[in-house]
């Protein structure tokens, strides 16, 4: 089982300083998480080691690229691996709002 819990559901590109998108990651498996991965759109993927452990929680922070205009919508990949090779997937997104006071 995988999970995410984000700080907020819209972000915006390209403000000075960028935007980041903020949350919580878990994974839980009875045979031990290997792996979590997080990814928003394209940019690479930020890993963790889940130690074996069968529960897995992190916070995480992401930085949101710039270049993307209000109303697009941002893909968010979690992924999480157990011991035996078995992986999770959560896919979500994230709205980019129009850019503000």
């Amino acid at each position: 089982m995988v999970s995410i819990t984000l700080n907020k559901d819209s972000v915006r590109s390209a403000t000075n300083p960028p935007d980041t998108l903020t949350g919580t990651l878990r994974a839980q498996d009875a045979d031990g998480i290997d792996s979590v991965w997080l990814q928003l759109d394209d940019d690479p993927p930020i890993a963790e080691d889940g130690l074996l452990q069968t529960s897995f929680q992190s916070p995480f922070r992401v930085v949101v690229p710039a270049g993307f205009s209000s109303g697009a919508r941002l893909p968010l990949t979690l992924e999480a691996r157990d011991v035996t090779g078995f992986r999770s997937v959560l896919d979500t997104m994230v709205r980019v709002a129009r850019a503000g006071p």
